[in-house]
């Protein structure tokens, strides 16, 4: 009977011991969503980093074993917001102007901009035809961008006011048609519109398969040529509830970026790859390759573009009567931490208020 007794208690701190041996390796989470990481983007050329890194597993390799990774592709910033607004992403891929917009809309609270992924990428292409050379040959044009208040939106409407132009709603003589991107290539093969500032892949596009013309090359409208095009943003419950999940995740995302900008033949395969699984058709090879030449992949977000730019949507009505504080809008502690691991120099946030 004592044997039998002390078998027993020997099994009891035998479980014990498991027990403590388990969570020593860090404070284990209460919360079981962490143990899933809801990652959103878009199936894009300008989402390059988020393609690779899922295609290559290196995000999920990055969270393993804590945490398992859930991947939802969406088609427009406002739709990634929303999802996140909901709780069902953690963190997104996305550009500037929808992440001004969703952090003005909860008031500073739902989200953090915690890292950069894209910068260029943008382009005016014109119609041969509309015999623009000049801006005050915008003058009574008809052109295109793919959403109303999204970021090539706002870059076009800011151009016409800063060269003394206004759209038709503003009582001047451009107009400006809101369209899918998918539409605006149409459209400008029929000549239904003069020009169209679009995102890369479709600038090339228009270039490539619609015989357009750049007009503006939008890099040559920023400091160095460089402004953001897709950052990496963060549900801010998420980034204070889990940092090792989210520094996790920034790792596996500066891996990726320096494995597109050093191995770019290979990163454009398995860009094209992603695409036409995701989408059922990929690029040819000649609009991959000139798309991705007129991008940069890197991990600065370059706030400077993007106070810049909300400025601008400021000044055309987008963000209210009230000019928004974003001085909160980044975190970017953790992509430091990880760049200093690697011995890489820290981004900095400027021209913030």
């Amino acid at each position: 009977m004592k044997h039998a007794l002390l078998t027993r208690c020997l099994f009891v701190s035998c479980l014990m011991l498991g027990a403590t041996a388990c969570s020593s390796g860090g404070p284990v989470s209460t919360n079981q969503s962490a143990r899933t990481v809801r990652l959103g983007y878009f199936p894009n050329v300008t989402h390059a980093v988020a393609l690779v890194g899922a295609a290559r597993g290196t995000f999920a390799a990055a969270l393993s074993p804590t945490a398992t990774l859930t991947i939802r592709t969406f088609n427009a910033g406002p739709s990634l917001i929303e999802a996140l607004f909901a709780g069902e992403i953690d963190i997104g891929y996305i550009g500037p102007n929808p992440a001004v917009n969703g952090y003005v809309k909860s008031k500073g609270q739902a989200l953090r901009i915690i890292a950069g992924a894209a910068s260029g990428g943008a382009s005016f292409i014109v119609r041969p035809q509309a015999n623009i050379q000049t801006p005050a040959d915008l003058n009574g044009k008809k052109l295109a961008t793919p959403q109303l208040g999204n970021t090539q939106d706002v870059a076009l409407r800011y151009y016409l006011l800063k060269h003394g132009l206004n759209t038709v709603e503003r009582g001047g003589t451009v107009q400006i048609i809101p369209t899918q991107n998918a539409d605006i290539l149409t459209l400008f093969r029929q000549g239904g519109i003069d020009g169209a500032w679009t995102p890369e892949p479709w600038a090339s596009r228009l270039v490539l398969e619609a015989n357009g013309q750049v007009f503006l090359d939008e890099r040559d409208l920023w400091p160095g040529g460089q402004f953001v095009t897709t950052h990496v943003i963060a549900s801010s419950k998420f980034l204070n509830e889990h940092p090792d999940l989210v520094k996790a995740f920034l790792r596996a995302h500066v891996e990726s970026v320096r494995f597109i900008n050093e191995n770019p033949d290979q990163a454009r395969t398995i860009i094209n790859s992603e695409i036409e699984r995701l989408t059922t058709r990929g690029l040819t090879e000649a609009v991959l390759k000139r798309s991705l030449q007129m991008l940069d992949i890197t991990w600065d977000p370059i706030s400077s573009s993007l106070f810049a730019s909300a400025e601008h949507a400021f000044a055309l009505g987008f963000l209210g009567d009230v000019k928004p504080d974003l001085a909160g809008i980044y975190d970017l502690r953790l992509l430091n931490n990880v760049l200093a691991e690697n011995g890489l120099p820290p981004v900095a946030e400027q021209g913030g208020e």
